[in-house]
């Protein structure tokens, strides 16, 4: 009979190999950690924000116009010619009304003071300033703005004044939503909620949600 056949058997590595084994496998670990910390990172961070910028340039908020004044027009003036005698016509009367007059609408949007715009975590220029149309709807027009791009970048007011040391503490207190951010760059608008009481708010602020930061703020005054 024929006697069974053992396995075979591959040779061991020498002890010289082992270690360098081992270190080819905490290589490929250590570039997969890499590449999953990379891409948290930029999806997170978004660094290429730092070099694109947008622009916008919106007009300012049109004032509703205020009804009309109401139509003046004086009575037709009557003109009357005495009769000189029997048989002599008397002409009809000459009826010439005034054309009628219309006070023009106001449609004037009454603005506060232009605050300036200062430095937060990012270079942040122009003006901020609370408009109130003649309808009564309010906005904050930014001016001759500019600031950084960055990742959920917002408008808001809050109770804390314009300037702080702390970049981060204008959500922390009383603050309003006004809208993300429409561009870097430009005039733009955003509507004051009508049932937002401005008083107590000292400060609008652009300010970036996902870091909890502050790009630049100005002074409120309505």
């Amino acid at each position: 009979m024929n006697s069974p056949v053992s396995p075979r058997r591959l040779p061991s590595p020498s002890p010289a190999e082992v270690p360098r084994r081992r270190s080819r496998r905490w290589w490929w670990v250590a570039a997969a950690v890499l590449v999953v910390v990379a891409g948290v990172g930029a999806a997170l961070f978004e660094p290429w924000r730092l070099f694109t910028r947008s622009s916008i340039d919106e007009a300012a908020p049109a004032a509703a116009a205020t009804p009309a004044a109401a139509s003046t027009s004086p009575a037709p003036s009557v003109t009357m010619t005495p009769s000189t005698g029997p048989g002599t016509a008397v002409p009809a009367p000459s009826s010439s009304p005034a054309p009628a007059t219309t006070s023009a609408p106001d449609t004037t949007a009454r603005p506060a003071s232009p605050e300036p715009l200062v430095d937060g975590e990012h270079a942040t220029s122009g003006t901020a300033t609370v408009v109130t149309a003649a309808d009564g709807r309010r906005y904050v027009r930014l001016e001759n703005f500019s600031t950084s791009d960055g990742p959920d970048v917002h408008v808001i007011l809050s109770d804390r004044s314009s300037g702080q040391a702390d970049w981060g503490v204008y959500d922390d207190g009383r603050h309003v939503e006004l809208g993300e951010l429409k561009a870097t760059d430009g005039n733009q608008n955003y509507e004051i909620p009508a049932d937002v009481d401005l008083a107590g708010l000292q400060s609008v602020v652009i300010w970036c949600d996902r870091f909890d930061v502050a790009f630049g703020t100005a002074a409120l005054t309505a």
